[in-house]
């Protein structure tokens, strides 16, 4: 998979996360922001399964595109 949205806008679509999240929580969270199909899928690319922070976040997309 290649990393095809801009992290600083996948943090958009995060607002309001309560961390630590889940994947799934994450997910739900951007759906319900408003993201577009092609965040949604990144998110779901990544390869962990929760996730501490925002930068955890960004990492494990550049992670899942490489």
């Amino acid at each position: 998979m290649t990393m095809d949205v801009n992290p600083i806008q996948v943090q958009k679509y995060l607002k309001g996360a309560d961390y630590p999240m889940t994947k799934d929580d994450l997910v739900s969270l951007a759906q319900k922001n408003g993201a577009p199909e092609d965040v949604i899928q990144q998110l779901q690319g990544m390869n962990r399964d929760e996730f501490n922070g925002p930068n955890a976040v960004t990492q494990a997309m550049k992670e899942s595109s490489s």
